[in-house]
């Protein structure tokens, strides 16, 4: 490897021009040549950027030696190949969520960049926001308590994928958000959903969480919103947090409220009920852009021979939680349990 780390990016539409921009904001990496189907997004490669390979076959960008690691921005159902002969190529890996369209393919491309030493990592930007990043330290540090429950909402009107539903395009964020905060995996899975369209595809779903200890976490994805919410309420007995993504500035806002049981010394078999209203308090954000704090864990975690934050196996437990999401979805709602 170079002292400056090559990179190629697969697929320009619409997340591809911001990795391209990110990794070349980069101190020691550079995109190299750039991947898509379409001539005028090729074109626009060229114009933003003079002397940038822009290619037709992403074929050319893995079998390239001139290539140290291969970003992928392209639909889900072509994760699985495009990662694997990128890694058969000797090629580290950054593709997006979800890390691929089964639980079967994850398990083989974590297997595959085992065997070979590479590092495999899945785009789960939200893991790398100065919001979730807080959040997470909060949990663990004890400062919200137990956790109670989980509450997401993530809904706008559209974009209506053509070859996914709802749950894989948006819950992926909701379940590395919950994975990364609560640090383990849920006990069972359920869902529910309906499509009003003639593709098929489900465009709005609830799915619920049961971990143990009685912690709940429930995700509701919408494609049919006439708003745009991105929010998730996380439930602690010492405090509690309302995290809200489409906020320009107060993205989190922690609250010391919740609700207190006492029971009466003389009164055994009542208990009153409490409720504590304290303060609200904004905390202070690290505000760097995720997605290149995401492209710089990328580079840095294969410079440093390390795992990044978003590593393979947490892309293999955000997809075990779709699949079984999807099929307790098929069966009308019935909690699947998560084996381990």
């Amino acid at each position: 490897m170079s002292s400056q780390l090559r990179i190629g990016v697969i697929g320009y539409g619409y997340w591809g021009p911001n990795l391209v921009r990110n990794v070349n904001r980069l101190a020691d990496a550079a995109a190299v040549s750039v991947c898509d189907y379409h001539e005028s997004r090729r074109e626009h490669v060229r114009t933003q950027y003079p002397g940038m390979a822009a290619l037709h076959d992403w074929r050319e960008v893995v079998t390239d030696p001139a290539v140290d690691a291969v970003i992928i921005a392209t639909p889900v159902t072509t994760h699985f190949e495009l990662a694997r002969a990128a890694l058969q190529e000797g090629k580290h890996v950054l593709v997006e969520k979800p890390m691929a369209a089964s639980l079967a393919e994850a398990e083989e491309l974590l297997e595959l960049s085992s065997a070979r030493g590479l590092t495999l990592m899945v785009g789960h930007t939200f893991l790398y926001q100065g919001a979730i990043r807080r959040i997470a330290k909060m949990a663990s540090g004890g400062e919200l308590g137990e956790l109670l429950y989980l509450d997401s909402t993530r809904a706008n009107l559209g974009i209506l994928q053509d070859d996914i539903n709802v749950i894989w395009d948006l819950a992926p964020h909701d379940f590395s958000i919950m994975d990364h905060v609560v640090g383990e995996m849920p006990l069972s899975v359920s869902a529910t959903g309906a499509t009003h369209t003639d593709r098929r595809l489900e465009e709005i779903a609830f799915v619920t969480l049961h971990y143990r200890d009685d912690l709940i976490g429930h995700v509701n994805v919408n494609w049919l919103s006439p708003v745009k919410i991105r929010k998730i309420l996380f439930g602690g007995t010492r405090k509690m947090v309302v995290y809200d993504d489409t906020e320009p500035g107060e993205k989190v806002k922690v609250y010391d409220r919740g609700v207190e049981r006492r029971s009466e010394q003389d009164q055994r078999h009542n208990e009153l009920i409490q409720y504590r209203a304290g303060d609200v308090f904004v905390p202070a954000l690290d505000m760097t852009e995720p997605l290149f704090a995401e492209v710089k864990d990328f580079a840095d975690s294969i410079r440093e021979r390390r795992k990044p934050l978003a590593d393979a196996e947490s892309g293999i437990r955000v997809v075990r939680l779709l699949e079984l999401a999807c099929r307790s979805l098929a069966q009308g709602g019935v909690p699947l349990e998560v084996k381990p």
